[in-house]
């Protein structure tokens, strides 16, 4: 039997970090070496293969910074990184294994692959994204929102920051024909779930995915994370374990 991948865990306290700790007792492919729970707690983390990172904005930087100084492969789902964090990450990939997704539910990644293909099949129909979370979030749109408006608009080859309407409210005037409109829904405890409306003339197409519990996503980053140790220095994608 293999040696099992010395895991480090960031954002342990959180409601991922609880999920994952709980899949990871039964899964002999990991050992968890180190649960990080504040950026301090890095200088007393053991020698790792891989970290696994849901955790803050801050967070994310220390759990970068650890991994890039120490050689160590990372897979992150911290959403409300800026694009200055996100630049960082992908220059990262030159010296490290990373894989980053804003939602780790393979089905959330089908999905995505679904809307690019429907998105450049349709460049003219109207596209709407509308997302529903627990009221305990903190951002909005959602990570996985932006991330599907992003592949709707690179299917379409149009400019994200251009297209994407995240704001009506009063006389807004006619819909833009090429925008990426987003709608956020914050209520009870709602795990998660995700609708991607493209409208024609007389005809439209959903496409919905409904998370009803957190250990999908957490599942999704274990697998990502077998998948990825020992991968030489790149930036990965879902896509890229789903391939596999």
């Amino acid at each position: 039997m293999p040696e099992p991948i010395q895991l480090g865990l960031t954002g342990a306290n959180g409601r991922m970090g609880r999920a994952l700790q709980a899949l990871l007792s039964d899964d002999a492919r990991f050992a968890l070496a180190s649960k990080v729970a504040h950026s301090d707690d890095w200088r007393a983390a053991r020698e790792l293969d891989i970290v696994i990172d849901f955790s803050t904005p801050e967070g994310f930087d220390a759990a970068l910074g650890y991994c890039e100084s120490h050689g160590v492969a990372l897979v992150s789902g911290t959403t409300g990184i800026d694009a200055a964090q996100r630049r960082r990450f992908d220059a990262a990939a030159a010296k490290i294994p990373v894989l980053y997704a804003a939602n780790f539910s393979l089905g959330i990644a089908v999905l995505t692959r679904l809307l690019r293909d429907a998105a450049s099949a349709l460049p003219h129909w109207d596209l709407e994204i509308i997302e529903a979370h627990h009221s305990r979030k903190v951002d909005a749109p959602s990570g996985t929102a932006l991330a599907l408006g992003r592949a709707a608009a690179g299917a379409r080859r149009q400019d994200f920051d251009e297209v994407a309407d995240f704001a009506r409210h009063g006389h807004t005037g006619a819909r833009p024909e090429s925008a990426i409109g987003f709608s956020s829904i914050r209520a009870g405890e709602i795990v998660g779930e995700h609708t991607a409306f493209l409208v024609g003339h007389d005809e439209r197409i959903e496409l919905t995915h409904r998370a009803y519990d957190n250990t999908i996503f957490a599942r999704g980053a274990l697998h990502a994370a077998a998948w990825l140790a020992g991968k030489p220095a790149g930036a990965y994608s879902l896509d890229n374990v789903l391939a596999a």
